[in-house]
């Protein structure tokens, strides 16, 4: 979904999931690419969830740590804005297969991903680095079908950018 001025914004993406936005096709394009200046911060509280860890245990404990953030603020969408930045090993968890990836022979339990679809709905968005799809020659249309997820030229860059503009920044180590 779209504001008036044709970007997607966080009340959009929040209504759309809530209308049924979150169900995946079975063939789609790829999400959209922000840039830079597309990411903006639309809340008084907002944190950025840095991930660039491909270990299981440890990317479910970032979900934890997402779903007690949300809960503080009584499951909000409005109240708190939440992101996760995900370069190198930890885009796997937002793609719908691993085959033709560096992972090809790991296994992801699916619970995960059903975790991140509820945070959506609190108004979790999920930003993926192009350089990381870029080096490591993985297919775009692989990232699940949801509204939720982006593109951004650089992970790294999206966490300092979004730090310049008053987003806190977490990552479970």
């Amino acid at each position: 979904m779209t504001d008036h001025k044709g970007s997607t914004t966080r009340r959009s993406v929040i209504i759309g999931a809530a209308a049924g936005g979150l169900a995946a096709a079975t063939a789609h394009a790829a999400p959209p690419a922000l840039s830079m200046a597309d990411l903006k911060k639309e809340g008084d509280v907002a944190c950025l969830y840095h991930c660039d860890y491909g270990d299981n245990a440890r990317f479910a404990q970032t979900l934890n740590n997402i779903s007690n953030h949300y809960s503080a603020y009584g499951a909000d969408p409005f109240g708190l804005q939440l992101v996760i930045i995900a370069h190198s090993v930890a885009v796997k968890y937002f793609l719908s297969t691993l085959e033709g990836t560096p992972w090809k022979d790991e296994t992801i339990d699916p619970a995960l991903f059903e975790r991140v679809t509820a945070l959506a709905k609190n108004g979790l968005k999920v930003h993926l680095c192009e350089i990381t799809f870029q080096r490591l020659k993985l297919d775009k249309g692989k990232v699940r079908d949801v509204p939720f997820i982006s593109f951004v030229p650089s992970g790294v860059a999206t966490v300092a950018a979004l730090q310049s503009k008053g987003f806190a920044y977490l990552k479970v180590g």
